[in-house]
């Protein structure tokens, strides 16, 4: 009886050994640090979905344009022919300004270094706030975790610049809320650069007022505590409209959210299963993970996780939001306590300024070494090089119905589109008749060309209306592509012969 109850005692104490003993967790945090703050982002940026979304390439131009016109931003629309002298509100100008000062500098691979740049900034500032919270084992899951939600929204665009702020702004704010102060004045002045950058300054927001909720409950509803915490939102609140557009640019991102044909876009859907599978599946897993621990969560953090969870199921968009935030508050919660047996990762000030040093040395190599790389996208309809190669010059200043994801690439050709990425300065009603024309509405399609006097037409291949194009005596098909087709209107004269358009493209064309 004795020796079995050693046995099942012994047994008991090796299932609770840990799989990482403490004192070689110094070790295994740079392992992970050199692994998914410097190595894995330049693998990432590499890759060519990088460039998937047409937004790229508008975001290029308004940039270029900034530039070319001695850094004025632009108050009317400069890029469509329908749209000329419309108000436009470039609230991602100083994004735009980063990009194209990238894509100047060295073209897709400029604009690949600075996306890899982006992530190391974001998965550096998790790794530092995060380090003395989580063993390595908490942070390799909650790493991958973040890496593999993020996946589909990692694109040369002004939102995946802003996420290391969000990162640095939370870590921040959890900071002055557990030490039992508000934080100084001065940090709003952070939030003027990232309103001037991207909209999601406003998560911002949401992440000050949970922390100042919480240090208000700490200190047990304290008057004192509730209002600096008060004088602090309004200062951030003020900072906000320290932007090219003043308060229009602050109420801007609602009004974009308030748009019923955002809907037909796809980072504005609502998200399930099926389109983000693994978001799902990563979201059971917590869940399963929280019920089994019951950690305990204070008020304020955990209103601030179910708003961006609500906010993500709404818009697909928002999941990046939701996971940078729930990486730094939950896996805090589901870490083991190895950490406080754990000795420091480096043995004096001197070692660490050292590893810091070189880890920085080693940085912007590789940045510099992603940015000289020759990098091309590969040919999509968000990147048609050939299709774009091939429009007969007198084309390109006559109006144009082009494909939605189209328009960025032909803005940056510099042809005026009908229509491009800035859904919210073309409206609804605009949308939605382009919606009813894509969807091959030959009535609102004919009904258009009188309005806007259509002399060609660039769209996807397998669109509904490219059909109806094929079909009609009064447009030609005069080039075409995996990619998309050309029409142009058989009034329209060609100086110059159709370029050949494929085997069976020019069998089509002959005849007819």
């Amino acid at each position: 009886m004795r020796t079995g109850s050693g046995a099942r005692v012994s047994g008991e104490l090796k299932e609770r050994q840990p799989l990482i003993r403490p004192e070689r967790y110094g070790f295994f945090d740079k392992l992970l640090f050199a692994v998914f703050v410097l190595a894995v982002p330049p693998f990432i940026a590499s890759n060519w979905s990088v460039f998937r979304d047409g937004d790229v390439s508008w975001h290029i131009a308004a940039g270029r344009w900034i530039i070319e016109h001695h850094y004025k931003i632009p108050r009317t629309d400069p890029f469509s022919f329908t749209m000329a002298g419309k108000p436009w509100i470039a609230f991602e100008w100083g994004a735009e300004l980063i990009l194209a000062g990238a894509y100047n500098l060295a073209g897709f691979a400029g604009l690949a270094a600075l996306v890899a740049l982006a992530l190391m900034a974001l998965f550096g500032t998790l790794f530092w706030y995060l380090r003395d919270k989580a063993g390595p084992v908490a942070l390799l899951v909650a790493f991958a975790a973040t890496y593999l939600v993020l996946q589909p929204f990692i694109m040369a665009r002004p939102h995946v610049l802003t996420w290391p702020f969000l990162a640095l702004w939370a870590a921040v704010m959890f900071r002055y809320r557990d030490a039992g102060r508000a934080p100084p004045l001065a940090w709003a002045l952070f939030i003027v650069l990232w309103a001037n950058i991207h909209g999601s300054y406003f998560a911002g927001f949401l992440v000050s007022a949970a922390c100042g909720l919480d240090a208000w409950i700490d200190a047990r509803f304290d008057r004192k505590v509730f209002i600096r915490w008060l004088v602090f939102g309004i200062a951030i609140l003020l900072a906000a409209m320290l932007n090219a557009y003043g308060v229009k640019g602050v109420l801007y991102p609602l009004e974009i959210s308030s748009m019923t044909t955002l809907l037909s876009i796809g980072e504005w859907q609502a998200s399930n299963p099926s389109s983000t599978p693994i978001f799902y599946g990563l979201l059971i897993g917590v869940l399963g993970a929280l019920l089994a621990k019951r950690p305990q969560f204070r008020p304020g953090e955990l209103a601030l996780l179910l708003l961006t969870l609500l906010m993500a199921f709404t818009h697909i968009r928002h999941q990046s939001v939701f996971i940078i935030l729930s990486a730094m508050i939950v896996t805090p919660k589901l870490a083991g306590p190895g950490r406080k047996d754990a000795p420091p990762t480096f043995a004096s000030n001197g070692e660490k300024r050292l590893w810091l040093g070189a880890a920085a040395v080693a940085a912007l190599p590789i940045v510099g070494v992603r940015a000289m790389i020759p990098l091309q996208p590969r040919e999509t309809f968000s990147n048609p090089r050939g299709l774009i190669a091939h429009i007969p010059p007198e084309l390109r200043d006559q109006p144009v119905l082009n494909e939605y994801s189209m328009g960025g690439p032909l803005i940056l050709s510099g042809v005026k589109v009908f229509i491009d990425g800035r859904a919210d300065m073309y409206g609804d009603d605009y949308f939605k008749t382009y919606l009813k024309m894509n969807d091959g509405d030959w009535d609102a399609f004919t009904d258009s060309v009188r309005k806007y006097g259509f002399r060609w037409t660039m769209l996807q291949k397998g669109n509904r209306l490219v059909e109806k194009l094929d079909a009609s005596p009064d447009w030609r098909r005069v080039y075409s592509d995996e990619v998309g087709v050309i029409h142009v209107r058989r009034d329209q004269p060609l100086a110059a012969p159709a370029q050949p358009v494929g085997n069976a493209d020019a069998k089509e064309q002959q005849g007819r």
